[in-house]
């Protein structure tokens, strides 16, 4: 197979989309860490990490704390057993969605893909019995039937996840709800990477998405629809490494362009060679055809806010980036 040398990486989404460049030359005084982000070639794989363990709860989103597990109205038993959940190793986010009952709380466990309609007097009792690996069934408990779609619009914790985020999980839900689409459509707390507003999360598959902006959303319904990654917002596989995940987008990119929808898997890297750079194997699946792929990742230190308070707080930090530069 014929080497291919990669100049700009297979990242789709490192050039500032209309909407995020009339936000800088219209806000020249107000910067946001999605737009610098982006102005600067951040690329969005490798960002995907996302525990596989979830617990998503609906809550008002007017009453959302900074916190992404917290609300100004949460009982004190609630916030306690919902902090004691996280640090057993569940990711714990509120969901909302106009219309549901603010008193019928709905719990959503994943990889369980479990969902129960609990009231917000018996919430402290649900939470015991679940933290204990009690029977949950005095609550019901039903199957998840259809993929969820979590939109970040989490505003108390970055103005960008307010300024993109409502607008593209608008779109997503009005898409799907005109088209009778199969997935169920939230918006979320705190996703991770806030410069990458907005930050989308599809359960139960794990596929994260960043800089997702409602022009993005038909495709991304439809490479859903079909089991796949939308790949102009694919950040990578949450269980993969940064660095495997640079691999494994790269390589889909590599064969998308080619006509080929895959499914691949990145095995461990193959040797180190000067300093930073590795090389990693894939296999790769298209129907009946199959065949291997090495990709070569470099590393490199990028200064960046990662949030919009960054630049009253901590100023740029260096962070860790990985850049497809090679694929044999």
């Amino acid at each position: 197979m014929t080497a291919t040398r990669i100049t700009s990486t297979f990242i789709t989404k490192n050039r500032p989309d209309k909407d995020h460049q009339a936000a800088a030359e219209t806000r020249p005084a107000r910067r946001f860490c999605a737009v610098d982000s982006l102005a600067m070639g951040d690329p969005l794989v490798g960002s995907a990490a996302h525990a596989e363990r979830n617990l998503l709860i609906s809550w008002p989103r007017p009453k959302w704390q900074r916190s992404l597990r917290r609300a100004s109205d949460m009982p004190d038993d609630v916030a306690t057993q919902l902090e004691a959940i996280a640090e057993a190793g569940r990711r714990v986010n509120l969901i909302h969605r106009r219309g549901e009952d603010a008193e019928l709380h709905r719990l959503f466990l994943m990889p369980e893909q479990r969902e129960y309609r609990v009231a917000r007097d018996e919430l402290a009792a649900f939470l015991a019995a679940f933290s204990r690996g009690d029977s949950l069934a005095a609550w019901g408990g039903d199957a998840i039937a259809m993929p969820m779609i979590l939109c970040c619009t989490h505003g108390k914790k970055d103005k960008c996840c307010a300024k993109f985020g409502y607008q593209s999980y608008r779109a997503l839900a009005d898409a799907v709800a005109r088209d009778d689409l199969p997935f169920d459509v939230w918006e979320s707390t705190h996703l991770g990477g806030c410069r990458l507003a907005t930050s989308a999360l599809v359960l139960p598959a794990l596929r994260k998405y960043g800089r997702l902006n409602p022009d993005d959303v038909p495709g991304l319904l439809e490479a859903e629809q079909d089991g796949r990654p939308y790949l102009p917002c694919y950040r990578g596989d949450s269980r993969l490494t940064p660095v495997a995940q640079c691999a494994q987008v790269a390589a889909l990119e590599w064969l998308a362009a080619r006509g080929l929808h895959a499914r691949v898997q990145v095995d461990d890297a193959l040797e180190q060679s000067g300093g930073p750079r590795l090389t990693l194997p894939v296999r790769w699946q298209a129907g009946e055809q199959v065949g291997r792929l090495t990709v070569s990742c470099l590393e490199s230190e990028l200064i960046r806010h990662d949030t919009c308070a960054d630049y009253e707080r901590d100023g740029a930090q260096p962070s860790r980036v990985w850049r497809a530069t090679h694929i044999a």
